[in-house]
Order: C-alpha cells, then sequence, then structure tokens
C-alpha cells in the first residue's frame, strides 16, 4: 500500500460535475494498492498517518498530528501510484490491485481513519476525478506498508 499525504488548507474532488468530497484543512490523500496488500496493511498505514506528525507546534516544528492539530480528511483511489515506467514510454499497471481486490481494502481503510475519529471525505473509486486543492506548506510526505 502506498499514500501520498498532501497537507492542505482546502481540497475537493468533483466527478461529472459533482463535488463528491471536500474539506477545509487536512490531508489530501492519494491511496494506491497492490495486489498484496491485505488487512494489516490497511490497518498499518491508517495509523501511521493518524498519528504521523506534519503540524507544526509554536516553535515551527512538526510536533502535530492530524488528531492533535485538527483537520479532515479527503481520501482518493489512485492505482497510477502503481504504475512501472522503467521500460517503454507506456505505464505498466500490472502491480495495481485489480479493482475487486482494491475497492474493499480502500473501504476498509477509510473506515479505520474514522474510527481513530477522522472526519473522511472522498472521491468515487474508479471514476475520472478532478481533484483540487491547495497544498500548504507545501507539505508532501508518502507513506508505504512495505
Amino acid at each position: 500500500m502506498r499514500v501520498v499525504i498532501q497537507r492542505s488548507k482546502k481540497a475537493s474532488v468533483t466527478v461529472d460535475g459533482n463535488v463528491t468530497g471536500s474539506i477545509e484543512k487536512g490531508y489530501v490523500l492519494l491511496v494506491g494498492l497492490t495486489h498484496t496488500d491485505t488487512i494489516d496493511d490497511v490497518k498499518y498505514v491508517a495509523r501511521k498517518i493518524s498519528e504521523i506528525r506534519l503540524w507544526e507546534d509554536e516553535n515551527g516544528k512538526m510536533n502535530h498530528s492530524i488528531l492533535e492539530h485538527g483537520g479532515d480528511i479527503l481520501s482518493v483511489s489512485q492505482f497510477t501510484l502503481y504504475a512501472e515506467t522503467k521500460k517503454g514510454r507506456r505505464p505498466s499497471f500490472i502491480e495495481a490491485a485489480r479493482p475487486e481486490v482494491a475497492l474493499p481494502l480502500w473501504e476498509a481503510f477509510n473506515d479505520t481513519l474514522k474510527e481513530y475519529g477522522l472526519k473522511v471525505e472522498t472521491g468515487v473509486f474508479g471514476a475520472m476525478m478532478d481533484v483540487s486543492l491547495i497544498n500548504d506548506g507545501p507539505v508532501t510526505v508518502i507513506v508505504e506498508s512495505k
């Protein structure tokens, strides 16, 4: 499992002209799953994201998690995070999980984040989405389970 965290001041996802999820401050999560991922990977990454300290304290040091600082999650499934680009000019997505594997894991990931007390908005799995955000910092971090 691979998740790109983008700290954001405001973000939204639009599908076919309809906003499917929006947040004010928080994290935009671009979530990629591979065919070997399990519920253990989901739980590990969700815990890591809820606890990672990406918000500044009074001294300007990144010492606060989203749970301490406050903020919401905008979770966007993104199979392209497992693109293989070493050969040729067209990426291969063979390492990305098939939808029948990825969708239940993505939903479990979002549910696990909610269990930590986070408000979670989402895009639409498998849809062409327009993601808009104001990146805060910018702060962008990658979390992987393997």
